[in-house]
């Protein structure tokens, strides 16, 4: 047999380098050929998993290939996460992701990923402040009247905390108002509401998705952590205008890909998302649930970035400061 020359076995060489990347590009452009799993990690009908599956009729039609949302609870969203931080880098694992198991969970859990660092930001969706919900039958009639049942009944109240987010924001309220109360596990804001509503649990500090059962009677709510009445209920107070201007606090859904998943798979699926984010239906859906969007020129990986290495600086002190373990 004829062994090549240096020169053309050094180009063999570089040709069978270059493959990969070739191949890369290739599945790049035809991005996608196959469905794509998005990971949710929580509970299936909680505010996560309702923007979900709000978002996701829009993008499947953009890319002309099904979303399949697949619930995995468990760490705060952490385990959802995870496992996309681990997926193959090619964009057909994508998880809905959120300011919790994006940026709060790594200063609250030992991580097998880093939160800031292993993921490939696709897009902001969208932007709420959370609630203080209560059971119909709590003998309180606004914020103030909470505030003093409360101090009348210390640990003899539970709150339902479904989220880090959750957490945290109960965490602040104690310190600002001088109360105590039990906080009750939950893997995601769908057992902890059906809870509420049947008076297992006292209140619970949750999405605005919550709102239509305050609007039916179901339970009642009384303030919000945004610094200016939502749109969804301008009724509600602020925690800021009641004179606790510590619990103020905004909640974010993204997308996130693997880190290393490739820029033009990351920008289909940025378009998909920003389509989404423009259809009519969906935002009518999205508004009236309480949620929010971003500028239009906010709706970019760089800009979801930026946003959760915000968060971090604002948060994870305040988590440390307040001694917030790991349940």
């Amino acid at each position: 047999m004829r062994l090549p020359h240096r020169r053309q076995f050094l180009d063999l060489v570089a040709g069978a380098a270059a493959l990969p990347a070739v191949s890369r590009i290739a599945a790049a452009q035809t991005f996608p050929t196959r469905p794509i799993t998005m990971t949710v990690g929580f509970a299936a009908g909680g505010a996560a998993d309702t923007i979900a599956r709000v978002v996701v009729q829009s993008m499947t039609r953009f890319l002309g290939q099904n979303v399949i949302i697949e619930n995995v609870g468990g760490a705060d969203g952490s385990v959802a996460a995870g496992r996309v931080a681990r997926a193959r880098p090619d964009g057909y694992m994508i998880n809905l992701g959120s300011i919790g198991p994006q940026v709060l969970n790594g200063a609250y859990y030992s991580l097998p990923y880093d939160v800031l660092n292993d993921f490939a930001p696709i897009s902001p969706l969208v932007t709420n402040p959370v609630l203080l919900f209560a059971r119909k039958t709590l003998p309180a009639s606004n914020l103030n009247e909470l505030i003093a049942w409360l101090k009348l009944n210390p640990n003899r109240v539970s709150i339902g905390r479904a989220s880090l987010p959750s957490h945290l924001v109960a965490a602040l309220f104690q310190k600002e108002t001088g109360t105590q109360f039990a906080m009750i596990p939950y893997r995601g804001s769908a057992p902890a509401v059906q809870d509420l509503l049947a008076g297992q649990i006292d209140f619970m500090i949750s999405s605005p998705d919550k709102l239509p059962l305050v609007r039916d009677g179901s339970i009642k709510v009384f303030a919000a952590t945004s610094d200016t009445r939502i749109a969804a209920a301008p009724d509600v107070p602020t925690f800021v205008e009641m004179g606790l201007p510590a619990i103020s606090y905004s909640d974010w859904t993204g997308l996130f890909a693997p880190k290393g998943t490739p820029t033009a798979v990351v920008g289909k699926l940025n378009a998909a998302a920003v389509q989404a984010l423009a259809d009519p239906i969906v935002r009518s859906r999205l508004v009236d649930l309480g949620f929010e969007f971003f500028p239009r020129d906010k709706e970019t990986p760089e800009a979801l970035a930026a946003m959760q290495k915000a968060d971090a600086r604002k948060w994870w002190p305040i988590i440390k400061e307040f001694g917030i373990k790991a349940e």
